[in-house]
């Protein structure tokens, strides 16, 4: 069951607030300033348990009370089940069940965080927000083991300065595991494109397998990276043996395809430093991001960007693609 048939629509431009019911999020404008600045801010909340959890702000649209859960027949599997909020219907996943954290506490979950993503709006469950801090990307890494509980549903790590650390959850792999992966139907094929390359970078594996099916089924070569610190230093290898083979780059890459929060560097930066090489010139930037606000989309103009396309719309990747490839 998919995650549109709980909703009736995607909020929009609802006000953000916290527990106190002040504006949690409502600097949004000073935000876009992170653009270039390889720096991301996450709400620090807590599932019950010893351990911190994280979630980049620009996902969340407002944090509430919880309140009465309805359960509804043929539920995906982890699914609470669904509210009305402000006469909208949203599916809500209990966070700590759905991630089988043995440890949390079974107190009742006071706070609800409605997200939006990835074009979807979801509501999660969690026993309170803290704070939000602004960390350096380059301070964010990837776990080098699941952690105990949470499984493949965290896809960073990152230290606040007393040491303590915190897990950033992987929402996008959420949305995929409780309502099933994005499935890219029927794409036509680009006449030659076999002579045609993509270069994308995103760290979720998710994206990454949805990215190289489409770019398979439109029959265009593709490399890819798995956060912008390992994309930029793969491009500058690729740029490097062109200009040692006498030959323009963009005779190898033609389109180059980025995820928004990575981490070692994210998007931005990334941009940043394909724009300001001029081996790069000709070759298109487009982001590809499940931050799809038009923050982000401020963000991205700021440091180049040339499309941006929200995840994920098969047929809009594809459309934004084909011009750039023939």
């Amino acid at each position: 069951m998919s995650l549109a048939d709980y909703q009736n629509t995607i909020m929009n431009d609802l006000a953000v607030a916290n527990q106190e019911g002040g504006g949690l999020l409502d600097a949004v404008d000073a935000r876009t300033n992170l653009a270039g600045s390889n720096k991301m801010e996450i709400l620090l909340f807590s599932l019950g348990t010893q351990e911190h959890f994280g979630i980049n702000v620009f996902k969340v649209r407002e944090v509430t009370n919880a309140m009465k859960v309805t359960r509804t027949p043929n539920m995906p599997e982890g699914v609470a089940g669904i509210v009305s909020l402000r006469g909208h219907i949203i599916p809500v996943l209990d966070l700590a069940n759905y991630m089988k954290l043995e440890n949390a506490t079974q107190h009742e979950r006071t706070t609800m965080m409605v997200t939006e993503y990835s074009r979807h709006t979801l509501g999660f469950l969690v026993q309170g927000v803290n704070r939000i801090i602004r960390v350096d990307w380059d301070k964010v890494h990837a776990p080098e083991n699941a952690m105990a509980g949470g499984g493949n549903l965290i896809t960073a790590i990152t230290e606040l300065p007393n040491g303590d650390l915190v897990s950033i959850v992987d929402v996008e792999q959420v949305l995929a595991n409780a309502f099933g992966e994005d499935v890219v139907g029927a794409v036509t094929k680009i006449e030659r494109g076999h002579e045609m390359c993509v270069f994308f970078v995103d760290d979720s594996s998710v994206a990454r397998k949805t990215i190289s099916e489409l770019l398979d089924k439109m029959g265009v070569k593709h490399l890819r990276a798995n956060n912008g610190r390992e994309a930029w230093e793969r491009l500058q290898g690729l740029a490097d043996s062109a200009a040692n083979a006498g030959i323009p780059l963009h005779d190898q890459i033609q389109v180059i395809l980025a995820d928004a929060e990575m981490p070692e560097m994210d998007g931005y930066v990334l941009t940043q430093h394909i724009k300001a090489d001029h081996r790069f010139d000709g070759i298109p930037v487009v982001m590809h991001s499940s931050l799809s606000s038009q923050a982000n989309r401020t963000m991205g103009n700021r440091v180049g960007v040339d499309h941006y396309v929200a995840k994920f719309d098969a047929a809009m990747l594809s459309d934004t693609l084909r011009p750039l490839l023939t």
